[in-house]
């Protein structure tokens, strides 16, 4: 690896994509499921 390329990009998804018209998702990570949603206020809250 080159040592001047720097660390690779972070993936970006819009989240419209993730909910798909909706305001929720349900996220599972290491059989764990957490939940993804966007307020009355438009701000996200991830709770497991």
């Amino acid at each position: 690896m080159d040592p001047t390329s720097g660390p690779p990009p972070v993936p970006a998804v819009e989240v419209q994509e993730l909910l798909k018209g909706g305001r929720e998702l349900v996220i599972i990570h290491n059989d764990e499921r957490y939940r993804l949603r966007i307020t009355a206020r438009g701000k996200l809250i991830l709770t497991k």
